[in-house]
């Protein structure tokens, strides 16, 4: 094997291992997800506590929600009606359900949407870009050299 081929080969592999560890970043990111919550009626949300099936809620006054985790590990969420947080705030103390209400603060940041930003996506395709016009120019650059010298 000529040093030329072996050197684009070289070049080549070294290409396709950076487009890799390129990749790795956006693909893993997308694999730790938040906790989603399944929604169910206030009807549902009133037979799981009857049935003792509740292990925790968190209360959000601004959105009038219960955030549920279920003993079977679901998450389910709840939207209650207008003042009628202390009903359900009084019925989780009385069974000994650990109960947190969001401070305002909180409140608010979880009823914020959160906008994507995709600037990260077009720097890694640009780099790609870039990676693949560069291999691309030294395999032409090496095949006009080696014509050259033939």
């Amino acid at each position: 094997m000529s040093t030329g081929a072996a050197s684009s080969r070289r070049v080549l592999g070294c290409a396709l291992a950076m487009l890799l560890a390129l990749s790795l970043p956006l693909s893993a990111g997308s694999a730790f997800a938040a906790v989603s919550y399944r929604n169910v009626s206030i009807a549902e949300y009133e037979h799981q506590l009857s049935t003792g099936g509740i292990a925790e809620v968190v209360i959000n006054k601004r959105l009038r929600s219960l955030h549920t985790t279920l003993k079977n590990g679901e998450h389910v969420v709840a939207k209650y009606g207008k003042k009628e947080e202390p009903k359900y705030y009084g019925q989780l103390q009385a069974r000994r359900i650990h109960v947190s209400v969001l401070t305002p603060a909180q409140a608010d940041k979880e009823g914020k949407e959160k906008t994507v930003h995709h600037k990260l996506r077009y720097i890694a395709g640009a780099v790609i870009v870039v990676v693949v016009l560069i291999v691309g120019g030294v395999l032409f650059y090496n095949r006009r050299r080696k014509a050259v010298l033939d």
